[in-house]
């Protein structure tokens, strides 16, 4: 239960890794090229909600973060390209244990099942490296693609948040979905959740 930074996870040609400087450019092309199939999913800030975070202050932001413990702010890479993100944060120990998990990928790469793997890894590493009890996902009731990773992993429906998170510059209501250490058989490299992915979606997972 020791958090490590920085931190690297892989499943075949599918790797989770910190954001890197020379990753500007390909990032930014990423959320250009993505930014209107992105937009009704994309949380913003109420008070400015029109303003977009460049890519230095986002990665200075993970790096702090993720030093300090509290989010795990990771780049989805396949086959050596980045294409999407995902994020567990805020982390909470003590009573609680428990993190939030976010995510988004490139239109062009949706569908291929890397954002279900993406998360059943990280998901992995929550519970068993970190000790974490508790992990839960957050999905308007509109972000089909979204709801089917849920549906995916596993995750149990809980209900309804009204106008939970600020989302394309509006308040929206959201479902709450979550999946606890209990609820996952874990083998003794660490993975249950993934394993469990591979045995019932074979065609959308690479088995090591």
């Amino acid at each position: 239960m020791v958090h490590v930074w920085p931190l690297v996870l892989r499943d075949g040609e599918l790797m989770l890794r910190p954001l890197r400087r020379r990753d500007r450019g390909e990032f930014d092309r990423l959320r250009a090229r993505s930014a209107q199939w992105l937009r009704p999913w994309d949380a913003t800030d109420p008070l400015h909600p029109g303003r977009a975070t460049d890519f230095r202050a986002l990665r200075r932001w993970a790096s702090e973060q993720a030093r300090l413990g509290t989010a795990l702010p990771l780049a989805i890479v396949a086959d050596g390209r980045v294409v999407g993100q995902i994020t567990a944060g805020p982390i909470q120990y003590g009573a609680v244990r428990s993190a939030v998990l976010g995510y988004w990928i490139d239109q062009g790469m949706a569908g291929r099942g890397l954002v279900p793997r993406a998360a059943a890894l990280l998901i992995d590493h929550l519970f068993a490296e970190l000790g974490l009890h508790r992990v839960e996902v957050t999905v308007r009731p509109e972000n089909a693609p979204s709801l089917r990773v849920v549906q995916k992993l596993n995750l149990r429906a809980e209900g309804m948040r009204r106008a939970a998170i600020h989302v394309d510059g509006a308040w929206r209501d959201h479902l709450v979905f979550a999946l606890t250490a209990e609820e996952v058989a874990t083998d003794d490299a660490g993975y249950g959740v993934l394993r469990r992915l591979q045995r019932e979606h074979p065609s959308r997972a690479v088995k090591r």
